[in-house]
């Protein structure tokens, strides 16, 4: 039911997210996997190609004069950056015009940069566009990640997160593989093999906008911008879809909420909500990321360095060693997932950051002693990722959910774009320079840098993180557009 309020907009009493919430996993929601979570697979592919291929774009005959430090180093930072920018752009108009616009428009950006990054002729050229191709991937994380949220039930919300955020390293056994292919002079010219990679990319792109045109609208933000017939049309569909695939009807809903409706809301009131009303959560939050990114940057942008100055390995054959330990990054979202929705969010993000990040520290300090060869540095590599993919996706999962609907998008763009800038743009510069020098303790350093972050952020979440799993959002973070919202200070 809803009344007319003439100052305010309209009040209405709905129980569209109980109904979300309670649905069985069906078809449609492998629909919205598939639509919205697969741009992950083109990222990691893309970001792995490049790391891969460096040593061939700074050879003669490359098509660029470019140096491989310019492209792990400079080109990685400025895709970063492109990200970070992009996810606070992209993260504010997805909060106000909606997940499905944008997250259209995001992909199209990141396909148009991707497909002219393969036609760059000048260094000057790739670097604008691995500066598009990040800011177009910057808005996909806000948009996405906001819309699964919103359209995953609770009971399911946790593992499906993770393992799209996960699947990220699909992609980057693609790119090691695919990377394999574009090095080797003997099937593809030196100048052409990288620019087909990226072709490809675009292509794969393309294939997933056109699946992306019948991922509905988030039922939730419709409703609280007034749409609300709009909303029920939506979670009326889906209901019969899912309810005709079982067969028998669909559980009761348990549950209503009464909102006022409203249009937009100030950067004035996201602000004071995140880091007044929510400070404990905005710390968890950037702990989370700055954890997760230093420790990636850590291992993987000076994986391929390390393999080939320290023990020799040919840079055509590096993407073998980093397809296994992308392998194990998956597995570890898609094995852990479960126990996020189980056992419990501070249980398993906290454990998951400590483990990875003591693993670590083993790794740097048998990597010292210099007891380690290329195949078993792989393996602690690989064992060491599997808990920090998965805590490194939760980050996302733990960010999206924690804070009001109307700043969903936006919290999410502006944890991933601070703690990103933070170990994202200064890990590559840093770590590049460290695994570059050939010195073992400039190495082993890189490593316990990340390993120390990580621990820390861990630590942050034995305290601070949320018992969010098989709850509502709503019950989660009351939406400031509720009626009788609790008041703030009252709030974890």
């Amino acid at each position: 039911m809803a009344t007319a309020e003439a100052e305010t907009g309209r009040t209405v009493t709905t129980d569209i997210p109980a109904r979300l919430d309670r649905l069985p996993w069906s078809r449609w929601h492998w629909t919205i996997v598939v639509g919205l979570g697969t741009v992950w697979i083109l990222d990691g592919l893309e970001v792995t190609v490049v790391g891969n291929i460096a040593s061939r774009l700074s050879e003669p005959g490359s098509g660029l004069s470019i140096s491989s430090a310019q492209v792990t180093g400079t080109a990685a930072a400025l895709y970063v950056a492109g990200a970070c920018v992009g996810a606070l752009f992209w993260g504010r108009l997805t909060d106000r015009y909606g997940r499905k616009k944008l997250f259209m428009i995001t992909l199209a950006v990141y396909l148009a940069a991707t497909a002219l990054t393969a036609v760059s002729f000048e260094a000057w050229w790739f670097f604008l566009f691995r500066f598009l191709t990040g800011f177009g991937i910057g808005g996909e994380y806000a948009a996405i990640n906001s819309a699964i949220d919103e359209l995953i039930p609770a009971a399911y919300r946790g593992r499906v997160d993770l393992i799209i955020n996960g699947s990220f390293w699909v992609g980057a056994v693609g790119g090691s593989l695919l990377s394999i292919l574009a090095l080797n002079t003997g099937i593809l010219a030196a100048d052409v093999g990288w620019r087909l990679t990226f072709a490809l990319g675009a292509v794969l792109s393309l294939v997933i906008l056109l699946v992306r045109r019948h991922v509905p609208e988030s039922p939730r933000w419709l409703l609280i911008h007034g749409r609300d017939r709009e909303a029920e049309e939506v979670v009326t569909d889906i209901e019969r879809r899912i309810a005709a695939e079982r067969g028998e009807p669909l559980p009761a809903p348990h549950g209503e909420i009464t909102i006022r409706q409203r249009r937009s809301v100030s950067f004035v009131e996201i602000g004071r909500t995140v880091f007044a009303a929510y400070r404990r959560r905005a710390a968890l939050g950037f702990s989370l990321f700055v954890g997760q990114a230093f420790l990636y940057n850590a291992i993987t942008f000076g994986f391929g360095a390390i393999l080939t100055k320290f023990f020799h390995v040919p840079a055509d054959r590096t993407g073998y060693y980093f397809a296994v330990i992308a392998a194990g990054n998956f597995m570890g979202p898609l094995l852990l997932g479960r126990l996020f929705d189980t056992v419990g969010r501070r249980v398993m993000i906290s454990s998951t950051y400590l483990l990875s990040g003591l693993l670590l520290f083993g790794t740097a300090w048998l990597f010292g002693r210099g007891t380690l060869n290329a195949g078993t540095l792989t393996a602690c590599w690989c064992v060491v990722l599997f808990f920090a993919s998965a805590g490194a996706s939760s980050a996302y999962l733990t960010v999206s959910e924690i804070f009001p609907m109307e700043t969903r998008a936006m919290s999410i763009a502006f944890f991933y774009a601070l703690g990103t800038a933070a170990g994202g743009i200064s890990g590559p510069l840093l770590f590049a320079d460290l695994t570059s020098t050939g010195r073992v303790g400039d190495t082993v350093l890189a490593f316990q840098i990340g390993a120390a972050l990580m621990c820390a952020a861990g630590l942050v979440a034995a305290f601070l993180a949320v018992k969010a799993e098989r709850r509502s959002l709503e019950d989660i973070a009351t939406p400031l557009t509720a009626v009788k919202t609790p008041e703030p200070k009252a709030l974890p």
